[in-house]
């Protein structure tokens, strides 16, 4: 079995957190995040990342904001089609 490095593993990790690494692969992995700070951190995060992005989308804008957004993107998106 090849020795995880941090690099390695950053590359394997979607492989990794939907579990189609092999067993031996999966092991490894786990046992380098179980001793390396950094890459707990970076694996929770990334786990946090969809929870974070629900909340995010989840607030609603009030409705003067909403509409001066929209008008802004609306002159925004109008200046680009007369180009």
């Amino acid at each position: 079995m090849s020795e995880v490095r941090c690099v390695s593993g950053v590359e394997l990790l979607m492989d990794y957190l939907e579990g189609v690494l092999s067993a031996e692969m999966h092991a490894a992995l786990d046992e380098h995040v179980a001793g390396c700070e950094k890459c707990a951190a970076f694996v929770a995060s990334y786990c946090e990342t969809p929870r974070i992005l629900r909340d995010a989308t989840a607030s609603t804008l009030p409705a003067d904001v909403e509409a001066s957004l929209k008008n802004f993107l609306r002159t925004r998106t109008t200046a680009f089609g007369r180009n």
